[in-house]
């Protein structure tokens, strides 16, 4: 097979730059790499040895295979040794007056058929490129950390960028054997933009108090099925690197309230508690394993009141056959007795406004979420409202946990928890797509593949209802009056007429 770009090179050679050079001495490119402090691009290729080395050991790749890589991989002294490339990648800081800078050295030694490209993460390319002669020759070639490992490859058409550049780039990504998506040259443009959901939402919860750390980590593993919590991830990411995205994003997008950042996050780079690395983030680590508090027992309580149910509780059936298999005593009466659990399971609203429409005595009031059917989920989530009596609680707790699911019991909160970061999560991804940022198909492969959720966040609107998100995306603007929760128009749109987010015509 021909390989796309026989010779590259890569500016940069910290560990992205050192991975894109892996993974093109690997393809079959030769590769130079080139960084501007004295020794680097030398260690990396060393490092890069070492490691294929190691894959050798192991049986991973045999000796000729070993041989060829390292072959393939040379040190660059200066600019000027890089003239005969087809292909440069730039890998260097994201300060975009040393990117300009680096390009124009490029383009006055390289050949006019040399492909340009940038990994830049959050500046604009058309903006990296304005300083070109020729700007049609700038692409965005956006790779994710471990390169090797994370099969996605961001392709991103400036302004003026010509459009066979970009499909020589997807071409190459193949052979390279990553997974090329297209994106425009917008703040984020598809992993970053669509990531915002997930962290900014649980930071908000944990703002008004309806839980702490471990409690909305627990609950979007469990019910959701995400492999880390949000703050499990920014610990491991950390927040010197995460809390800046949050800020550009936010900025570029002229303060959308949808990509607000907190306070929170603020705060603790501020005082450099950023996370894994350095031993303390919203966890302590003891030899690298966070110290995340132990769960509290269900109460031990003597008798459990009957309960009753809300006529327009969400999933009322399915409750109805959970309090059934649980062992409970159902009333069945229009209201609730003096006695009984008042149970009611809402859809964005929190459980203090459903008490006071519904008029239900608020201190025998508790909510579920029922956006997700429980026998898909490895937890429930209850919600006392500010009157909800102790016993009420403890009683409602030790029901709901005489299976022996986990049961987490938080302050109230409209949308609980999952249902208001999967809404998020939704939401920002369905504007993604009403801007034309990307192709639904790409964006759902960009987010399983750059971020690991355990669907697309089109496939979450769908597996859960595009009319239940709008549902609750409604419910939760009314309930906070916050523009951020306002659903796009490209959402509102499908999910008022029942269409599926993912099965949309191009």
């Amino acid at each position: 097979m021909k390989i796309q770009f026989p010779n590259v090179a890569v500016v940069g050679a910290g560990a992205m730059g050192r991975g894109i050079a892996q993974i093109a001495a690997q393809a079959g490119s030769e590769v130079l790499l080139l960084d501007t402090q004295e020794g680097a691009a030398q260690a990396a290729r060393a490092a890069l040895i070492d490691q294929w080395n190691k894959l050798l050991a192991k049986g991973r790749i045999d000796a000729e295979q070993a041989g060829a890589f390292a072959a393939r991989l040379h040190p660059a002294d200066e600019v000027a040794a890089l003239a005969g490339c087809d292909l440069v990648i730039e890998a260097i800081v994201e300060r975009l007056d040393v990117k300009q800078k680096l390009f124009a050295e490029l383009e006055a030694v390289v050949r006019p058929d040399t492909v340009l490209a940038t990994n830049t993460s959050s500046l604009s390319v058309t903006a990296i490129g304005a300083a070109l002669q020729r700007p049609e020759r700038l692409a965005g070639f956006h790779f994710f950390n471990p390169v090797p490992l994370m099969k996605v490859v961001e392709v991103i058409a400036g302004l003026k960028t010509d459009a066979s550049l970009c499909a020589a780039l997807a071409a190459y990504a193949r052979q390279l054997g990553h997974t090329p998506v297209q994106a425009q040259d917008t703040p984020g443009f598809i992993v970053n933009h669509a990531g915002r959901g997930f962290g900014t939402e649980a930071l908000r919860i944990v703002g008004e108090g309806v839980a702490d750390f471990a409690t909305i980590d627990r609950i979007l593993r469990d019910q959701v099925g995400f492999k880390l919590g949000p703050f499990e991830l920014m610990d491991l990411t950390a927040l010197d690197v995460s809390h800046p995205v949050m800020e550009s994003i936010y900025r570029q997008y002229y303060d959308e309230p949808r990509y607000r950042p907190s306070v929170i996050t603020a705060q603790r780079l501020a005082g450099g508690v950023v996370g894994k690395k350095v031993g303390e983030g919203f966890y302590r680590y003891v030899d690298g394993v966070a110290q995340m508090p132990a769960e509290a027992a269900p109460p031990v309580v003597a008798a459990i009141p009957p309960v009753w149910v809300s006529p327009r509780a969400a999933r009322r059936a399915e409750l109805y056959q959970l309090l059934k298999d649980l062992g409970a005593t159902i009333e069945t009466g229009q209201s609730p007795s003096p006695q009984a659990i008042t149970l009611v399971a809402p859809l964005g609203f929190d459980v203090t406004t459903v008490a006071v429409v519904e008029r239900l005595d608020p201190a025998r009031t508790i909510g579920i979420d029922m956006l997700i059917d429980d026998a898909a989920t490895k937890r429930r989530v209850l919600a006392t409202n500010p009157a909800t009596r102790v016993d009420i609680r403890d009683a409602a707790h030790a029901l709901f946990a005489r299976d022996g699911k986990a049961v987490s019991v938080i302050r109230d909160s409209g949308g609980f928890v999952t249902q208001r970061v999967v809404a998020t999560i939704v939401n920002i991804a369905s504007d993604i797509c009403q801007q034309g940022i990307c192709s639904p198909k790409d964006l759902e492969t960009a987010v399983t593949l750059g971020l690991g959720y355990p669907l697309g966040p089109l496939a979450m609107g769908d597996r859960w209802g595009p009319t239940n998100i709008l549902e609750v995306l409604f419910n939760m603007q009314t309930v906070y009056g916050d523009p951020r929760y306002r659903p796009s128009p490209w959402l509102r749109r499908r999910g008022a007429i029942g269409l599926s987010l993912t099965h949309v015509e191009e």
